[in-house]
């Protein structure tokens, strides 16, 4: 007897029993809907911190390659910023976009990974959809992840753990049985883009194994291509890993000022900070004064070593009773573990460094709301969700301009001198140039001030008029360092002053340092246009034009010289 052909799953038409299923999609719409509104405040907030040295904020950032772009450390990244670049140039509004839709596209990934989750601990049905929205809407729309998605250099975070849960989800919804070589390739290549993209994502095969071995879902020996190619992939990611912590100078083990001991006792404490955070999101700030732990007595640091030991215990004896809390646990202190254990990092706390491993967390939640019925599960959802949405909302609007951002920062960490040096580069950004004179001396009394600080300050002196303290900053600066910035400063206050000898001699400082900056011979042309000289004048515009063709300034005075 002929057997007939099986009509795959995939392919039924739609009937009573079979349903189109609706509800996935009118829930991604809503989320992306309401992630672009908790987010709205931040999508034109101005570049900040680590966003004004990236390469789209290069001076001549247009005559870049694209091979220039991506031949650092992270180039999948910094190819997400060259198509920005590319679409819009320095307008702010696509970049913060993007992050917010890479944002949106990790949550979504996180509800598939939580409903496998979910299905391997015994959850079905309405439950299991409830809390694996649930655990992306709280993953989404949680304000702790702000600084992740409306500080542009931290798109890192957000596409590295975009490709790292793309590979454990592909890992997971494996067929039973031997795992096909076209899924191992996939698996290792994203794999490799992640760590590629920043390097804590060297901790997923680490915790594909423990999932495996927890869930009771086959080990080495059923798949060895596999666990073989994942090797692999390991290896030449922990290569790329260490070929940025050489070139790094504000991570691995030469940061300056922080040895392994003391950043490994300071976590012990920060760590239970990041906890705080997710269940009690208040007080956030981006810059933290958090001294360090020089021992383990120090800052009572025994106490939060001591904590999560006793975590760690509770979670291995209760992992039967408690599965997902207990893999909780243990994923969220993997994964965390690359910027909160004995490798230093120059910032011992960052809230960003919340966003790959607070699926953790969210798991420990998810192991009581399952016990709810579906009324009460619902209902906790949605108010917990409503809530981090305004906090989202309130915390983007902290985002939304650097003033705003570092005067809020400034009020938590008042004795911190880096906030301070921000707001005050902030107000000299924005044209408020006394504001920014008046904060860059509270900084400098906060600390002993360097090269970058009384730069910066004299710029704002000169700015608010103030030349003669500005001439006095600059003194003090080129005592530390002698770059032509400080020099060419220094010429135009003197040329402003009317002392066109001191100014030429400055400006002749500034050339022989670095004859490269068109404004030398700008400055230098407009002496020479106060001293009545109109073709030495010309001769130094012309120059100027030389070494850079798009000098608005050099355009314009030469045009004006030419005229006369």
């Amino acid at each position: 007897m002929k057997k007939s052909k099986r009509v795959p799953v995939a392919e039924k038409p739609a009937t009573k029993e079979n349903p189109v299923r609706w509800w996935p999609w009118a829930a991604a719409a809503a989320a992306l809907l309401v992630v672009f509104e908790a987010y709205g405040p931040s999508l034109n907030g101005d570049f900040v911190l680590d966003d004004l040295y990236l390469p789209f904020n290069y001076p001549h950032a247009d005559q870049l390659t694209l091979w220039n772009w991506l031949t650092g450390a992270r180039p999948v990244l910094m190819f997400s910023y060259w198509l920005n670049y590319k679409s819009s140039g320095t307008e702010t509004f696509s970049y913060h976009a993007t992050n917010v839709v890479l944002h949106f596209l990790v949550a979504v990934v996180i509800a598939l990974v939580t409903a496998k989750l979910l299905e391997w601990t015994g959850v079905t049905g309405r439950s299991k959809a409830i809390l694996s929205v649930f655990a992306a809407g709280l993953f989404l729309l949680h304000p702790v992840q702000t600084e992740s998605v409306s500080y542009v250099a931290s798109r890192s975070e957000d596409l590295s753990v975009l490709f790292y849960f793309g590979a454990l989800a592909l890992f997971l919804y494996r067929p039973e049985g031997r795992i096909s070589v076209a899924r191992s390739v996939a698996y290792a290549v994203l794999l490799l883009i992640a760590v590629s993209t920043k390097e804590h994502t060297l901790t997923l095969p680490v915790l594909a194994l423990a999932a495996s071995w927890f869930w009771g879902r086959g080990g080495i020996r059923q798949n060895p291509v596999f666990w073989g190619l994942q090797a692999a992939a390991g290896v030449v990611g922990a290569l790329l890993v260490v070929r940025v912590l050489r070139a790094a100078d504000s991570a691995g083990f030469h940061v300056k000022g922080v040895d392994p001991a003391a950043y490994f006792f300071s976590q012990c404490r920060v760590i239970w900070m990041y906890v705080r955070l997710f269940f009690l999101p208040a007080g956030q700030n981006a810059d933290p004064d958090i001294p360090l732990s020089a021992n383990l007595f120090d800052h009572g640091a025994v106490l939060g070593l001591l904590a999560l030991i006793a975590l760690a215990a509770a979670a291995w004896v209760y992992r039967k009773r408690y599965p997902l809390a207990a893999f909780g646990v243990f994923m969220f202190l993997l994964l965390i573990a690359p910027t909160s254990s004995f490798i230093p990092i120059q910032d011992v706390y960052a809230e960003r460094r919340m966003y790959l491993p607070f699926l953790g967390l969210t798991l420990v939640c998810l192991e009581f709301l399952r016990r709810l019925d579906t009324k009460a599960m619902t209902w906790t959802a949605v108010i917990v969700l409503a809530w981090c949405s305004v906090l989202t909302y309130q915390r983007s609007q902290v985002w939304a301009s650097p003033t705003a951002l570092w005067n809020d920062t400034v009020a938590k960490s008042p004795h911190k001198v880096r906030p301070r040096f921000q707001l005050a580069f902030a107000y000299y950004a924005a044209g408020r140039c006394p504001e920014a004179a008046e904060n860059y001396q509270i900084a400098a009394s906060l600390g002993a001030p360097d090269y970058r600080l009384l730069l910066d300050w004299a710029n704002a002196l000169y700015c608010a008029n103030r030349d003669d303290e500005a001439a006095v900053k600059l003194q003090q600066a080129v005592a530390f360092e002698r770059p032509a910035e400080a020099y060419l400063l220094l010429g135009a206050i003197y040329g402003k002053r009317g002392q066109s000898q001191e100014a030429l001699d400055a400006l002749a400082r500034a050339e022989s340092i670095d004859p490269s900056i068109a404004e030398i011979y700008v400055n230098r042309g407009n002496v020479y246009m106060l001293r009545g000289d109109r073709e030495a004048a010309l001769n130094e515009y012309r120059r100027a034009l030389n070494v850079d063709p798009t000098s608005q300034h050099a355009l314009e005075a030469l045009a004006h010289a030419s005229s006369q």
